[in-house]
Order: C-alpha cells, then structure tokens, then sequence
C-alpha cells in the first residue's frame, strides 16, 4: 500500500492511498478532495492541480517536463518546490510523499 500525505488549504492533512500508476491528483480527486480542479483531467494543460512537494521529498520525483514548469511559470503562487500533481505518478518508491495543495490561482 502506497500512502500519500496531503495538507489541504485550511491546514489539515489526510493521509489517502494511492494505486500504484496513478497520478497524485487522481488520488487526491478519488479521495473526495475537493480542493484540485483538475480542469484538463490530468493533461499537463492547466495548471489547477498545483501543489507543493516537502522538501524532504523532493528528489524522490522525476524532473518536472518543459511543458509542465512552463504552466508552472504562470502560476500566482509559485515556489521552488511546486509541481502539478497529475504529472506525480504515484509507486511503491513514492510512499509517505508529503504535498500541500497551492491556493487556486
């Protein structure tokens, strides 16, 4: 079972699990979270799945792609650490993996 550690807008955090080749966001979506929009399905198109990875994660993921820091570039809310949960796929490898969910831009 692969565990991911989410931290909602408000502060609280819930720990959900994920199958394995899922995205971070089809997690989070599957689980009731309503707080990831999601508007593309999970295309790298939009950017309304934007969340922060913990710094002690980091260097768990795979580099983001070109296309997906470039929707990033325009995000209200950037930081060093965000990523776009439906380019996060989830494994065995990933498990405990803390993310918040970014304000919505």
């Amino acid at each position: 079972m692969t565990i991911l550690n989410v931290t909602l807008r408000t502060g609280e955090e819930r720990a959900i699990e994920a199958r394995t080749g899922a995205s971070a966001m089809e997690t989070i979506r599957d689980s009731g979270i309503d707080e990831i929009m999601a508007i593309c399905g999970g295309c790298c198109s939009c950017a309304t799945c934007h969340v922060y990875v913990a710094e002690e994660d980091w260097d768990r993921l795979s580099p983001a792609s070109p296309d997906e820091l470039g929707l990033l570039e325009f995000s209200e809310h950037p930081s060093p650490r965000s990523r776009l949960s439906c380019q996060i796929k989830m494994s065995p490898a990933l498990d405990g993996l803390k993310v918040t969910i970014a304000p919505e831009d």
